[in-house]
């Protein structure tokens, strides 16, 4: 939103998208962001984009390590030629990286519109969408149009924001002010297309759990 910390909201971003190198469940690759902080946002994302080290995952300074495979790779470069070709501003990044290992290097894209594949389609990979929005009703049609529903994560220092956000968000988790926090105790899981039940807390332990109904007529009594 419009009031929320411009340099946390990069942060928190960075984080739900590039965390694992975006090979994440919940990675929040589409970032909706309010016109009148959208062009400061797209130059921190920028800039913190390429801040980042690629390298072997067990080096201590390394932020970002390679993809799983050379295939994904392949299919996340696929994705961001198709933003290009579709029209999106590449901002950062959007190349493979090194000669050995399977990286691909931070990406940012901004003024995507829902239209294009990279903001529809899943990527699994390190490829943000920066999209601009007007209001608040916008926003959370815009967002729930999607065939996908697992995470979700709002910035404002508004409670009104917040709440009618997290209300009208669908998504199984939705994060005020920060991202990917698990706790064991929380239900975990999606809508949609993002899966069926939930794992962790109680409504975990129901997934392993049978229900038996037992109807008994009493002999002095008659059910009709």
């Amino acid at each position: 939103m419009d009031d929320a910390d411009v340099d946390a909201a990069v942060a928190q971003s960075q984080l739900g998208l590039f965390f694992n190198q975006g090979q994440c469940c919940i990675a929040g690759s589409r970032v909706f962001v309010h016109e009148k902080i959208y062009d400061e946002f797209v130059e921190k994302s920028k800039i913190a984009a390429e801040t980042a080290k690629l390298g072997n995952p067990l080096d201590a300074d390394t932020t970002q390590g390679p993809q799983v495979s050379g295939g994904q790779r392949d299919k996340i470069l696929g994705y961001i030629a198709d933003g290009k070709k579709e029209g999106a501003d590449l901002i950062t990044g959007g190349n493979k990286f090194g000669d050995k290992g399977f990286f691909v290097e931070p990406t940012v894209f901004a003024n995507v519109t829902d239209d294009m594949t990279i903001a529809k389609e899943e990527i699994f990979g390190p490829v943000m969408s920066i999209l601009k929005f007007k209001d608040i009703e916008e926003v959370i049609k815009r967002a729930n149009d999607s065939n996908y529903g697992l995470g979700a994560g709002v910035m404002t220092k508004n409670l009104d924001n917040a709440f009618h956000l997290t209300n009208g968000l669908r998504a199984g988790t939705v994060y005020v002010n920060c991202y990917d926090v698990f706790q064991a105790n929380l239900p975990f899981g999606g809508f949609k297309d993002s899966g069926v039940g939930r794992e962790l807390g109680y409504l975990g332990i129901e997934n392993y759990l049978e229900n038996k109904t037992v109807v008994m007529k009493r002999p002095d009594n008659s059910l009709y």
